[in-house]
């Protein structure tokens, strides 16, 4: 690999974690509170209101049948309008978000119902409200699962970050598909692929070592 093609990799490499840890914190901010809201509202709920989960639960699920990247060229106008440009690194982090928001609320959501109803019941008996139940039972009870989930969350936004070569913006998907693919470069097709992999594992690494520390039942 001559010192062009490792500058490059390196270039793109950091792309890529730009991409994917920007959407993933920001994927967060609207997940978080769209799985809670799913929880609280549910059937057996906190406050119970069917037809406003139902409601969230199909926008939820609309937004997330929509392939990536279909989801990428509808929004074209809208990521322009917002960050001045439709196409690289900065621009697929309007698309990443999206599609990974409905995702992560789905996560949250599963986290949150495998917290033992009991202990809701118990802070309800000693008059705890819904804002203190959410904080300090539902999310200190859920963080093992919300980390584990976590982590297969920017694993797979990663994998969006890499398809977003076909749109125009950087990252190591975009060095395997211009560099590897349209080239006949194999080589450096199965370089991307193998940076893509070691970061899929580093990143399950690091969240697995943090649901250790976190998780009172391993203690």
């Amino acid at each position: 690999m001559n010192s062009n093609l490792a500058f490059l990799f390196l270039e793109e490499l950091g792309n890529t974690l730009i991409m994917t840890f920007a959407s993933s914190a920001l994927a967060y901010v609207i997940g978080i509170p769209l799985g809670i809201l799913l929880v609280v509202w549910a059937k057996n709920g906190i406050r119970p209101n069917p037809r406003a989960q139902e409601a969230l639960g199909v926008i939820i699920n609309l937004i997330r049948s929509v392939p990536f990247l279909i989801l990428v060229i509808a929004i074209q106008n809208f990521t322009r309008k917002l960050v001045g440009t439709s196409v690289g690194t900065k621009a697929i982090i309007v698309p990443l978000t999206l599609a990974s928001a409905p995702y992560v609320a789905r996560i949250v959501e599963a986290s949150l119902n495998e917290v033992d109803p009991g202990v809701i019941e118990a802070a309800k008996s000693m008059g705890a409200s819904t804002w203190q139940i959410i904080v300090k039972v539902l999310l200190p009870e859920a963080k093992p699962s919300l980390i584990t989930n976590g982590a297969i969350a920017v694993t797979t936004i990663l994998g969006y970050s890499a398809m977003a070569g076909f749109c125009g913006a950087g990252g190591l998907g975009a060095v395997a598909i211009n560099y590897g693919y349209y080239r006949f470069e194999d080589g450096i097709m199965w370089i991307a692929i193998l940076f893509l992999v070691i970061l899929v594992q580093v990143i399950q690494s690091l969240g697995m070592t943090l649901v250790k520390k976190v998780d009172r039942r391993a203690r």
